[in-house]
């Protein structure tokens, strides 16, 4: 389980590049980085194939971004995250939620032998967002069952 600590942190950071924005717009990623900058977060899509994201530009890669972000917010499967958070540890990316579903032990590993405070099991939606409908029912059941971060 991550530790709350590590997901306040997190959620701190007002400046995110998001890896899994999808160009057909149908993808969790997609709600997510829209969610996310209805609610103030300022977010850098990565795509290596797209020109524009959600009405934004994208960006080929985190060295391409035009400014450093304080996280990155990874919605792709397991094998990619695991590339995914090799380029954010030569980017000097300090800071990685691997979304429910994203996460590899593999990745997870990386992050904690190359100093990348990584939030792994957890849903962003969850925290992000505060209390809003369906999340807060998700956050519930979580605080019920003792699953939510301590």
């Amino acid at each position: 389980m991550t530790a709350k600590a590590t997901v306040d942190d997190f959620i701190a950071q007002k400046i995110l590049a998001v890896v899994g924005v999808s160009r057909s717009g149908n993808k969790f990623g997609n709600m997510a980085y829209k969610e996310l900058r209805q609610h103030g977060y300022k977010l850098y899509a990565v795509h290596p194939q797209a020109e524009t994201l959600e009405g934004d530009p994208a960006y080929k890669d985190f060295r391409s971004l035009p400014e450093s972000v304080g996280g990155v917010l990874i919605i792709v499967p397991p094998a990619q995250t695991e590339q995914v958070v090799r380029d954010a540890a030569a980017a000097g990316i300090k800071r990685a939620w691997l979304q429910q579903g994203s996460e590899s032990e593999t990745a997870i590993q990386f992050c904690q032998e190359n100093g990348i405070a990584e939030v792994h099991g957890e849903c962003i939606m969850m925290f992000a967002r505060g209390e809003a409908f369906p999340h807060s029912i998700h956050r519930w059941f979580w605080k019920l069952l003792g699953k939510l971060p301590g």
